[in-house]
């Protein structure tokens, strides 16, 4: 089984160099360091391009070169060593970026600004760099919750697996937006749906497809819910099914969930949970899709801010932002349950992971 590249997106205080790149051994599920790159502040979320040759991070900055709104970096891959070149940085328009996501073309990058409460669509050149925003939709809206739902804030942008809609949940809206992708143009227009309403004060923040079947699923920050969907891929539609809680029925402590992941496998779904510090295991009904909790698993740290499974499914990597730490824990493919390695990897400031396979 090959090894993979492992980046990883972090925030620049605390000591933190940048973007990272680990080595994950798929024997152990051991992480070796292997670069650091320091040309993005706040370096927090990464997504690859299809072709794996190109990364793209957003910086949670105020403005780039005088301009305002956040940034977005591009990389190019050195596919044998895994390293990173700096191509360029431009605008996210809006800011406070939170999320980014490549198109299954590797022609678009879009990303969601939770500060403005906005989405824009940025094309990418043939180097991999990146040209101006081409489109930018800012949210208009409010929900119940004075102290998080005051404005719009987008906190996340999906492409469809079809590669014709784009999904945004917005927390402060409580909407998950829905946008038809123009790709002939570097458009994003508003769907058949233009929105799916969560339930007030739930905080949509993530959004996962599931990858062999009709079915879609967001976690609720503020809610500390999943929430399943039938998802019409060709309408670009939604229409809920279900919810389950991410929590224990006996804890009463505050906690928020962050990221939301379905296995490769189709038959379970993860989402984190930040103050419970765990990881919820949910089995997955493929007639219908709905969750049913199997599970609680502690993440061996503090504020699991983003976790990430292997394309292969073998492994679950969990970055916990506060103790600056990654743990690696084997999946059982057919109960679900996460087994701890033993492999722990020191990364200040860990927020996100992006796989790679070894050239």
């Amino acid at each position: 089984m090959s090894d993979y590249f492992v980046y990883i997106g972090t925030y620049s205080n605390g000591g933190s160099e940048g973007v990272y790149v680990q080595r994950l051994d798929m024997e152990s599920g051991t992480l070796s360091p292997i670069s650091a790159h320091g040309e993005i502040e706040n370096p927090s979320f990464l997504d690859l391009s299809p072709d794996r040759q190109f990364l793209y991070a957003i910086g949670e900055v105020g403005q780039v070169d005088g301009r305002p709104g956040g940034a977005i970096g591009a990389y190019a891959i050195d596919s044998s060593s895994g390293t990173l070149t700096h191509l360029n940085t431009e605008s996210t328009v809006g800011p406070g970026p939170c999320h980014v996501s490549v198109d299954a073309t590797g022609r678009y990058v879009l990303v969601a600004n939770y500060g403005g409460g906005s989405v824009a669509i940025l094309p990418v050149r043939d180097d991999g760099s990146l040209g101006e925003a081409s489109d930018f939709v800012q949210h208009e809206g409010s929900s119940v919750n004075p102290n998080r739902q005051g404005e719009p804030h987008a906190h996340s942008i999906m492409v469809s697996p079809n590669n014709t809609h784009a999904f945004a949940p917005d927390l402060g809206m409580d909407k998950i937006a829905i946008y038809q992708i123009d790709h002939g143009n570097g458009k994003l227009a508003a769907g058949a749906q233009p929105f799916m309403d969560v339930d007030p004060g739930e905080g949509p923040r993530h959004f996962d497809f599931h990858p062999n079947g009709p079915y879609a699923y967001v976690i609720n920050e503020l809610g500390n819910t999943i929430v399943s969907y039938d998802y019409d891929a060709e309408a670009g539609t939604l229409a809920a099914t279900g919810s389950v809680s991410t929590l224990p029925e006996d804890f009463d402590g505050t906690s928020h969930t962050a990221d939301i992941h379905v296995h490769p496998n189709g038959k379970f779904l993860y989402g984190s949970n930040r103050g419970h510090d765990s990881l919820v295991i949910c089995a997955i009904d493929g007639a219908t899709g709905q969750l049913e909790v199997i599970g609680c698993e502690p993440t061996g740290g503090k504020n699991p801010r983003n976790f990430a499974i292997d394309p292969t499914g073998t492994y679950l990597l969990a970055a916990n932002q506060d103790t600056n730490d990654i743990h690696t824990f084997r999946i059982d493919s057919d109960t679900g349950s996460l087994e701890k390695t033993g492999a722990v990897a020191s990364v200040p400031k860990p927020v996100c992971l992006k796989f790679s396979a070894l050239s």
